[in-house]
């Protein structure tokens, strides 16, 4: 994926987890404080240049695994 289109991926993701994070009265400290690790990771991921594909998808991979994590605690409410 083009380095630009990458970035625009990426700040789409951050913007949504922002929009969920600034509107979080009914989430616990501990889903927040997952979304905002899940936020750190793509804003460094986002920075860092010279990553091979290889390394990016296994930093995504860690993303969605926090994000799975946050929408499976939500699942029940």
């Amino acid at each position: 994926m083009p380095r630009l289109k990458q970035a625009q991926s990426i700040d789409s993701v951050i913007q949504g987890i922002t929009t969920i994070i600034e509107n979080r009265c009914s989430l616990s400290d501990e889903e927040v404080s997952l979304l905002l690790e899940a936020n750190n990771h793509l804003h460094l991921l986002k920075k860092k240049k010279g990553k091979t594909n290889k390394q990016i998808l296994h930093e995504l991979v860690k993303i969605v695994e926090m994000l799975a994590l946050f929408f499976k605690s939500n699942a029940g409410n």
